[in-house]
Parts: structure tokens; C-alpha cells; sequence
């Protein structure tokens, strides 16, 4: 029977840093790595989190996170750790500060290359409670893997793969939006459109779970309203609170599964890990919701429709449309050629695509063909 399960402690609120001293102790963390990437400590973002924290608790700081954390990253981060004597980890970051770190939970307490425990190499199962503790600080309103059991990491041999257990959970999610306000409008939006394809695709999924669909239709509403408020004015300090809702609630409602639209950017973003993973998925929406739209007619439960009522939209058929037009409206590129993708990849990308975790869990099971027509609809 399907499984349902919501245990992260999230402190959602401006200035929720204060809570991150009170949070280590909670869990049990005195001497804690934090992982992060060096456009946070340059921002000044980095700082602002250690400064809410005691100096007994400013640990060793590895910012070497690249835009796709990979499996090189994980272990510099993993020399540190050890170096240090560190018994915690603290990510500030984006997704790929926190899946950096994810990964550094693994293989600081487990024997084998990273590889060994991915998803699709069937080595869920093999991830214990040995996991290092960690609590997620994110600074971007996109992936929301501060309150996911999952990561996505690029293997030594070019492989972009995700890994998944109840291990993996941040032990808190301390989501303060104001760690988010010195974010660039293309970033805000790239993330923002992130977190509402996250909505977006994982209410279309198939598997049951009413209550990961209610905060995901609920979600999307959130970030569809206020994505262009948080885009246009990064001070906008309701809109950037709504969009880090936004992105925590598409991430605890994709638990029930994903589909084609990160099928192909897990695959293409490990073609090319310089390719946004959140432009990706706004480029790919509108050619998989189509797709989707022809499993609509053997579902009683509307999907597109109830998509449609909390965009604002008057009919299902002008969701793909309307997501486009809004891409275009937050500056994001009109297609994937115009972010240099080159159709001599696309029998590389479907490939990465059918044997990704999220393949499985469409509402259409796509075929090679398939994936073929929405590379070429989405370029």
C-alpha cells in the first residue's frame, strides 16, 4: 500500500537563522562541517548564518560546491569532515550546497564509492542510520531538498543520479527568507520556476497520496501568484517568503514521484553539468504537460483542470502556454537552443532519461520516440 511520511522539523519565518544554535543542539550536532558553495560566502550570505551561530559551533567551512554537486566535491568535503573530527553537517545553500552535503552523509559512514548507493544501481536499501546528522539552511526558494529524503549528485563517471532514503532527511530545515533577498532576479526566477515545476509534476504523478497533492495544488498557487513579485523585487519580502513555501511544499509532496520533466533535465544536466537545473525544468514543462495531457482523458480527477484553477487559468488546455509565457516574462530563455543544447546530444539525453528514477512515475510511460518530441518541442 503506498507509504506516506512527512517527519522533517522545519522553522519557516524572517530571521529563522536564530533557531540554528538551538537546532545543533536538538540534534545532537557540537562540531559541525558546513557545506556551501563560494558565490554564498561572496554574497555575504554565509556570514549572515554564522553569525547566528556561537563560536564553538563556526566549524571548518568547505565551500568548494560546484553549480551540479559531483562526486569530486563530495569527497573534498568528506577529507574535511574527517580532518576536523566534525560530528554534524550544516549546509547553506541552494539544492546543490545541500545535496553536496547529502552525499558527505553518506560517504563519511559508508564503505564503497558513492556510486554503490544510487537509486538506480539499487542501493537505497544500503543507506543506514550511520548517515551524519544534517541540518539544511537554504538560500535559494528552488529545489527544496532542505526538507527531501533525496539527492542528486554526478558520479566520476558522468552519470547524474539521485540517491534516496529517510537517512538522508535533514534533521531540520531552517528556511529564513531573508537569507534569500540578494538573490538575482534570474536565479530567483530559474529557482522559483524549479520549485513550481516540482508542484506541478509531482500533482500530475500517478501514485496515491492525497495529502502530498493538497500541498502541491497549494503550492503552485503560492509560486504561480508571487514569482514574478519575488523576480521583479527582491526585497519583496512576502513574496520571497511565499516562494520559500513554495519550494519546501513541492518537495515534501514530491516524495509520491516525479516524471519526464527531470527524466530529461537529470539526463541533460549531466551531458552538460553548466546547464540550470531549474531553467531546465521550466523548459521542459510545457512539452511534458502536453504529453501528459493524453492520460488526462482516462483519470477522473482533472488534473490539468485543478492545475488550471490555481494558476488563475480559465481551461486545463492553456497550462503548457502559460508557463512558457511566463518563463518568458521572468527573462529565462525562450528554448533549449538558446541555452546551446545541440540535438547531436538527444540520443545521450534519452538515454540518461529511461533509465532515470523519475521515468517510472509519469502518467505516460514515455518512449525513447517520446522523449525525442519533447526534445524537439522544447528547443
Amino acid at each position: 500500500m503506498p507509504l506516506i511520511t512527512y517527519l522533517t522539523q522545519i522553522q519557516i519565518e524572517d530571521g529563522a537563522r536564530r533557531l540554528l544554535a538551538a537546532e545543533c543542539e536538538r540534534v545532537g550536532i557540537k562540531k559541525p562541517l558546513i557545506v556551501t558553495d563560494a558565490g554564498v560566502r561572496a554574497a555575504g550570505v554565509l556570514q549572515q548564518v554564522l553569525d547566528a551561530l556561537p563560536a564553538d559551533l563556526r566549524g571548518a567551512v568547505y565551500d568548494g560546491t560546484p553549480p551540479n554537486p559531483n562526486e569530486a566535491a563530495v569527497r573534498e568535503a568528506v577529507a574535511l569532515f574527517q580532518k576536523h573530527g566534525c560530528d554534524g553537517l550544516i549546509a547553506v545553500g541552494g539544492g546543490s550546497s545541500i545535496d553536496c552535503a547529502k552525499g558527505a552523509a553518506i560517504a563519511a559512514r559508508h564503505p564503497g564509492p558513492l556510486k554503490t548507493y544510487a537509486t538506480i544501481e539499487g542501493g537505497a536499501a544500503l543507506i543506514t542510520d550511520a548517515c551524519v546528522p544534517l541540518i539544511a539552511v537554504p538560500t535559494t526558494a528552488g529545489t527544496g531538498s532542505e526538507v527531501a529524503r533525496g539527492a542528486i549528485v554526478i558520479l566520476d563517471d558522468g552519470r547524474k543520479v539521485g540517491f534516496h532514503s529517510w537517512h538522508l532527511l535533514p534533521k531540520a530545515a531552517i528556511c529564513d527568507p531573508e537569507l534569500t533577498l540578494k538573490l538575482p532576479p534570474l536565479l530567483t526566477a530559474a529557482t522559483g520556476m524549479d520549485a513550481i515545476a516540482h508542484c506541478m509534476e509531482t500533482f500530475m504523478a500517478p501514485p496515491y497520496n492525497p495529502p502530498a497533492d493538497g500541498i502541491a495544488l497549494d503550492g503552485l498557487g503560492r509560486g504561480w501568484a508571487h514569482i514574478e513579485r519575488a523576480t521583479r523585487d527582491g526585497q519583496d519580502r512576502d513574496a520571497r517568503l511565499q516562494m520559500m513555501s513554495t519550494s519546501a511544499q513541492g518537495a515534501l509532496a514530491f516524495q509520491k514521484g516525479l516524471g519526464c520533466v527531470h527524466s530529461l533535465s537529470h539526463s541533460l544536466g549531466g551531458v552538460n553539468p553548466k546547464l540550470h537545473h531549474g531553467t531546465l525544468n521550466a523548459m521542459f514543462l510545457p512539452a511534458v504537460i502536453r504529453f501528459n495531457a493524453e492520460a488526462e482523458s482516462m483519470r477522473k480527477d482533472r488534473r490539468l483542470e485543478r492545475m488550471a484553477q490555481a494558476m488563475g487559468l480559465a481551461d486545463g488546455a492553456e497550462v503548457p502556454d502559460a508557463v512558457r509565457s511566463m518563463s518568458q516574462r521572468l527573462g529565462l530563455p525562450g528554448g533549449l537552443a538558446a541555452m546551446g543544447v545541440q540535438q547531436e546530444w538527444f540520443d545521450r539525453i534519452i538515454e540518461g532519461a529511461l533509465a532515470d528514477h523519475c521515468h517510472k512515475t509519469n502518467p505516460r510511460i514515455a518512449t525513447a520516440q517520446d522523449y525525442r518530441a519533447m526534445l524537439e518541442g522544447s528547443m
